[in-house]
């Protein structure tokens, strides 16, 4: 901790506000608002990747003004990419030509990496998706965007909400980042995606494969990191986004920032409004006269939210700090239908969530050859669920008595997490070390002694060899001490080698292969959770061990132009296993309790393709996914042991460039999916979740110099609501014939304003 203060209150006395280089369309003079600027010494030594401001600027910091032969590269969706050297940095105006025909590849990452990189630079495979496209789908939360995700299942639950998995294995063990920091509040092992809304995200990276070394528990298949936008130095902004779905979802957010030279401010708002739906409801249908009949009872629950989120930077010369809060309600409403036999009382349940986090990050230099970033955060997760008896005549709540009704769980989180590095683009040997503390407090009545802490903490290191300048080695460690469990050693190696990289010609060729070790520490229900009543007799382990799993990739990228077309092509294969898995198993007749007593694993076959013709963007996509569960090994009928499930993706786009809009096409299918189960005999037998499709189409028209964007459509033109399927019972409920999907076909209608003026000096 010590650690972390010392670098937090790193401070610098002199300030430079540093050079601007403004590009500006070379036909119309106005600014170019889109693209990258490289920046890197003459020797190739340093490179650094500077995102653009408003009104074509960008802003040139941490680099001494005195250094000579600079290279700067500009790269850009919409304009011809350029180069030139200067022999000092000066401010500079250049202007860029549009390019009709092709539309360039370059996408920048920066999760699990020393810095912001090319994606074709980056060690690991990453999946980037774009602000436009989320733009584009209408999205208004995490779900909304997965929904079209490759390798990406979702389910429901109207008192948990949306869960997910990814490449086969479930979202317990899926890490979410919201710039870099770890997202909390996990219900019954899953972080509620929905909850997560995207107004002010600038993109959304996802790493497939464990990422333990960097992000310790959870990040056991993949890791999801939500890039948000900052205040900026040069404008004052402001933005409204109106969004209406004729499923009764109204969603209004907002955004105001401004900024100076050193001090930068935003500040994101929003409510989110769900009025709940039955399959009987008509689009754009409204109850003005509700009446406490049947239908009060509705399947997809009503729900509203309300979210906030404040950032304040403080900027240096070498050193930049943020502060950021963030602030969510939400609260689902379970309405009963009427009981019998007078129908004139129900009982209804109220699900209400209060979300609080706050951090301070601090990032960069310390002297000429490293590099720190750091961050502390707290993090404050309640849920509350309440159940009423309610009077239909008189409309009287009144608070029921039964064991179970009423509940309330409290979960605290301090982070910390340091890291210093020194990374240099063609140093053969580059290297990280950090640390990374988390402490977590459950209070409740259903948490043995009604409280419970854990501590983790843990060290760890990555290094970058370049033994030629085509193979990259990335080994990495962590070691973890757990107040509560025997943790493992995690190692990983990555490699990297260009068969082919020619940036002249835009041409590469990337081999990536790895091999990680992942972990899932149990979480504090599953060591401690303490529930007995009539019904009910479910008692945590607290001797359980963490989950762990050896994951194997081998991926192939191949990035090439055919008649100045872009086209992208990867193949990507991986194998998981995964020990010590947790599961709720029954100890005799009446008690459930948690085990380690699974061995699962997966595999599976990945193949993707992007191609750019002109105004026409396809990508292309299909996989094959197999599971395997301990289970089949008990009943030697059930061939073969790998259950597989294929997937497939199409998204079209085609841009109007004088009409200034586009048309957008996304498509999913979701194959046939296999699951192990026990039945009701303690028999072992398969039973399946039938395929089904999504289709959404969607407009999008730009005004204003893009600062007014309407964007409509029709989601899941098929119209799924539900499939055939199996829902596990267990000690809470028992087994269903049919899996929620979707709410039918919606139509839906997105304003997006946007305004920016000029700070003076």
């Amino acid at each position: 901790m010590k650690f972390l203060l010392s670098i937090l209150s790193i401070s610098f006395i002199t300030f430079s506000f540093g050079q601007v280089i403004t590009v500006k369309d070379v036909r119309t003079n106005l600014p170019v608002n889109d693209g990258i600027l490289e920046l890197k010494t003459l020797n190739g030594d340093e490179r650094i990747y500077i995102d653009h401001t408003e009104n074509g600027r960008f802003i040139i910091e941490n680099v001494d003004p005195k250094q000579q032969f600079l290279i700067i590269s500009f790269y850009s969706d919409q304009y011809y990419a350029f180069t030139d050297t200067l022999n000092r940095l000066i401010d500079t105006v250049y202007y860029a030509k549009r390019d009709e025909r092709i539309k360039n590849l370059d996408e920048f990452v920066v999760t699990a990496q020393y810095e912001k990189l090319k994606v074709e630079d980056a060690v690991h495979s990453i999946q980037v998706i774009s602000e436009e496209k989320i733009q584009n789908m209408g999205a208004q939360n995490l779900r909304d965007v997965l929904t079209n995700q490759m390798n990406v299942r979702l389910g429901q639950d109207f008192a948990l909400g949306s869960s997910m998995s990814l490449s086969g294995v479930s979202g317990q063990n899926v890490k979410i980042l919201i710039d870099g920091i770890p997202v909390t509040g996990r219900l019954n092992g899953n972080i509620d995606i929905s909850q997560i809304n995207l107004n002010n995200v600038e993109r959304i990276e996802i790493v497939e494969g464990p990422l333990s070394v960097s992000y310790g528990t959870d990040a056991l298949a993949g890791t999801i990191n939500i890039i948000t936008k900052k205040g900026n130095k040069k404008e004052a902004t402001a933005q409204l986004n109106n969004h209406y779905e004729s499923a009764g979802i109204y969603s209004t957010t907002g955004r105001i920032g401004l900024g100076n030279k050193k001090n930068q401010f935003s500040f994101d708002f929003g409510r989110y409004y769900f009025d709940g739906w039955n399959a009987q409801d008509r689009a754009f249908y409204y109850n003005f006269d509700p009446i406490a009949d049947q239908s009060r009872f509705q399947l997809w629950k009503p729900k509203e939210q309300f979210h906030g989120t404040l950032n304040y930077r403080r900027t240096f010369k070498n050193q930049k700090i943020d502060f950021t809060s963030n602030y969510f309600n939400e609260e689902v409403i379970n309405r009963g239908a009427p009981r019998a036999p007078y129908y004139i009382n129900a009982f209804d349940d109220y699900y209400k969530t209060l979300r609080v986090d706050n951090s301070i990050t601090s990032s960069g230099k310390i002297g000429k050859k490293f590099n720190y970033t750091a961050f502390i955060a707290y993090n404050h997760f309640k849920r509350t669920k309440n159940t009423f008896f309610r009077d239909l005549t008189t409309i009287q709540d009144q608070l029921t008595e039964n064991d179970g009704d009423q509940d309330t769980s409290v979960f605290t989180n301090i982070m910390s997490r340091g890291s210093l590095f020194n990374s240099k683009t063609n140093k053969k040997f580059n290297y990280e070390i950090g640390y990374d503390l988390n402490i977590e407090t459950g209070i409740g009545p259903r948490i043995l002694n009604q409280k419970q802490l854990i501590g983790d903490y843990a060290i760890y290191s990555t290094a970058e060899i370049r033994p030629t300048d085509k193979l990259i080695l990335r080994p990495g460690l962590r070691v973890i001490h757990n107040t509560a469990y025997q943790a493992p050693l995690i190692p990983s190696l990555n490699i990297k080698y260009d068969l082919i990289k020619n940036e002249a010609k835009k041409q590469f060729f990337t081999l990536r292969t790895s091999y990680a070790r992942g972990f899932r520490a149990p979480d504090l229900k599953e060591l401690y959770f303490f529930f007995v009543d009539i019904n009910h007799n479910i008692q945590g382990n607290p001797t359980l061990q963490a989950e762990s799993s050896n994951n194997f990739t081998l991926a192939l990228d191949y990035k090439f132009n055919i008649k100045e077309n872009p086209i992208s092509l990867k193949l990507q294969g991986f194998y998981n296993s995964i020990e010590n898995m947790i599961s709720l198993a029954q100890e005799n007749e009446s008690l459930f309790t948690f085990y380690n007593i699974n061995r699962f694993r997966t595999t599976g076959l990945q193949l993707s393709n992007s191609m750019k013709i002109k105004e026409l963007t396809i990508t292309t996509g299909f996989s094959y996914i197999g599971r395997y569960n301990e289970l089949i090994e008990l009943n030697n009928e059930l061939t073969p042991q790998f259950l597989f499930s294929p997937e497939g993706q199409l998204n079209v786009q085609y841009k109007f460039e004088k009409l200034n809009g586009s048309i957008n096409l996304f498509y999913k299918y979701t194959g046939r999916l296999p699951i192990v189960r026990v039945n009701e005999d303690d028999a072992v037998d398969i039973v399946t979740i039938d395929a089904f499709s999504t289709l959404d189409l969607s407009v999008s028209k730009y005004f204003t110099n893009n600062r007014i964007v309407l964007t409509t459509g029709v989601k899941n033109m098929l119209n799924v609501t539900n499939v055939n399927g199996f829902n596990a019972g267990g000690a809470h409920s028992g087994g269903s014939n049919s899996m929620q999907i979707g709410m039918g076909r919606t139509y839906f209608l997105t304003l997006n304003i946007q305004l920016s003026k000029p700070i003076k000096k």
